[in-house]
């Protein structure tokens, strides 16, 4: 037998994708369990060759509306994927971390097709960088939707690294010029935003790992360390240390953040000496 050329075995490796695999046997699966679904999932996940066009075909329809029919937002995500084939990547980031942080999740399949933190953070993505190629009317139309359908306010100016999970994420708002590391957790009501009518710089800047409590304030331009936590309800004014448990209003230093991935582990107790990353 011929062997394959340095080329034939690059493009091998390049179609090893695990996690789309995964969500395709989730998706016999489930047809079977649910035959009542077939056809959504079918559509939804079987009927395409990539996580990424299964991806745009999900938030197409969840976002289609009376003014942009759903096929233009498709060509339109498909057009930002060309450009920036990264967001793959990203995609299959913020699908594990739900799958790995959140425990009512039990399938890849979960968030892709049913949860609207991973929906909503990957509108936001698409409309970012549409903002970025200077397409700002499609991006705010994007951001207007999203709030409109998952109750989440992002603008499309901000920045937000990979692996994130909006646990819920009702009532999720996200200011111009706010930052987000990788790897960070926010529940639901957190808000990132300033603390007046102040312009220019003045959101937050968060490291990686971070995890936000919900019905959090994170307010003005202040910078929140890597590997923090900020506890559920707390009002944040001032810079957060790394690897710290901050709490209250306004927001104190209660204790260290008690492991090396709060945002992973999800423990939003005060107990600063149980956090466990090893699960």
């Amino acid at each position: 037998m011929a062997q394959m050329s340095a080329s034939q075995e690059q493009r091998k490796v390049e179609t090893v994708d695990p996690i789309w695999q995964t969500i395709r046997d989730e998706a016999e699966n489930a047809m079977q369990v649910e035959p009542g679904l077939g056809s959504f999932i079918y559509a939804t996940v079987l009927s395409h060759d990539t996580l990424e066009e299964a991806v745009c075909h999900r938030l197409a329809r969840r976002l289609d509306n009376a003014d942009v029919d759903n096929h233009l937002i498709i060509r339109l995500f498909q057009k930002v994927l060309d450009r920036n084939p990264d967001l793959g990547t990203i995609f299959r980031a913020d699908l594990g971390a739900v799958r790995d942080r959140d425990p009512a999740c039990n399938r890849y399949i979960e968030p892709l097709l049913y949860f609207k933190g991973f929906h909503a953070v990957t509108t936001h993505r698409f409309a970012h960088e549409l903002w970025m190629q200077g397409k700002r009317d499609f991006a705010f139309f994007l951001q207007s939707l999203g709030s409109q359908v998952f109750a989440v306010d992002i603008h499309p100016a901000a920045r937000f690294g990979k692996g994130i999970m909006l646990d819920h994420a009702t009532g999720f708002v996200v200011g111009e010029t706010a930052v987000t590391g990788d790897n960070c957790s926010f529940l639901h009501g957190v808000t990132l935003g300033g603390s007046g009518k102040e312009t220019g710089d003045r959101h937050p800047k968060l490291g990686n790992n971070v995890l936000i409590g919900a019905g959090a304030k994170v307010l003005g331009n202040l910078k929140v360390g890597n590997c923090s936590r900020i506890a559920a309800g707390s009002v944040v004014l001032s810079d957060v240390p790394n690897n710290t448990t901050v709490a209250g209003v306004p927001a104190k230093v209660v204790g260290p953040a008690g492991c090396s991935e709060p945002a992973r582990t999800m423990d939003q107790g005060l107990d600063t000496n149980q956090c466990d990353c090893d699960d």
